[in-house]
């Protein structure tokens, strides 16, 4: 088994550049695969390696300046869910597009699994899932709002036009782990939003800390690696990975007239031109023959950057 983190922090790096190389030389050294964003408000990242590499890792982010309280949550996977190991400099480490927001100027209200179900029950409270369109698809808690986005750039601009439907509301927002809430109720503090509440840890907390017999959550949860779904208790969920679009699919869709390993499924048959999926065949083709000759992919390799 193979320990899974997910990881995220918000802090100001004064020079994010120069933690690249020691992070990345560490999660070599420990057999660490995935990837971690460095930028200068902060890390984010999903990896995965033996229980002893990941504790290394944690270690040693928690002495990066401002980190020592890093959030972090760990799950696991049967096979090795990424094929190498990134870390990337970006600009924002989940992209919004609002220079404005600063997390670490203020939140929501964090509110514990164990009390989300009684928030979000109340009559005046709306929920709100920020996630992307293809994620929600696939499960999400009972009565949320779906902004029906296809990158967290969109919510700002969904915000904007759909606010008068929230009139004298109480906000509730949640995400996969977290960190897109840590952006999205700043930014509706910014727009004269009293009340604003996030799940604290996301909904892979509440997966993990609630029982399903007690659970207001629907269906499986979209991660960003090679298990592709989670359910309660963090089990791996039943999704495969769509490799043109990227998108989640069940075993049941590869028998769809639409289904081409790595060229099409039902969802994206149509949003690629001929030469597209010449293209992606060809790509089937080389991973096919890298294959034989004993290396090893994986397409899934992202995280929740976006």
């Amino acid at each position: 088994m193979f320990t899974v983190c997910a990881l995220y922090h918000f802090t100001r790096f004064s020079d994010h550049a120069a933690l690249r190389a020691p992070l990345l030389d560490l999660c070599r050294e420990h057999q660490i695969t995935g990837t971690l964003l460095l930028a200068a408000e902060g890390i984010n990242g999903t990896v995965a390696g033996p229980r002893t590499g990941i504790d290394a890792l944690l270690a040693h982010i928690k002495t990066l300046p401002g980190c020592a309280n890093v959030e972090w949550k760990l799950s696991t996977a049967s096979e090795r869910p990424f094929a190498r190991m990134k870390v990337r400099l970006k600009n924002e480490i989940v992209t919004m597009g609002q220079p404005d927001v600063d997390p670490l100027a203020s939140v929501g209200h964090y509110v514990e699994p164990k009390d989300w179900n009684e928030l979000i029950l109340s009559p005046d409270v709306a929920v709100i899932d920020t996630r992307n369109d293809y994620e929600v698809a696939i499960g999400t808690f009972e009565g949320a709002v779906d902004p029906k986005t296809d990158t967290f750039r969109e919510f700002p601009a969904w915000w904007e036009a759909n606010k008068q439907r929230f009139h004298n509301k109480r906000i509730a927002m949640f995400c996969t782990g977290g960190i897109r809430c840590e952006k999205s109720t700043n930014y509706l503090l910014s727009q004269g939003v009293e009340d604003v509440y996030h799940l604290k840890g996301g909904i892979l907390k509440y997966l993990e800390d609630v029982p399903q017999e007690n659970s207001t959550w629907n269906g499986a949860c979209f991660v960003f690696d090679g298990r592709v779904s989670v359910e309660h208790g963090l089990k791996e969920g039943p999704h495969l990975l769509c490799h043109a679009c990227r998108r989640p699919i069940l075993p049941e869709d590869q028998k769809r007239a639409e289904y081409e390993h790595g060229v099409s499924c039902h969802q994206c048959i149509t949003e690629t031109s001929d030469e597209d999926k010449d293209r992606f065949r060809e790509r089937q083709k080389q991973i096919g023959l890298a294959t034989q000759r004993g290396e090893r992919h994986l397409h899934a390799d992202v995280i929740d950057d976006h």
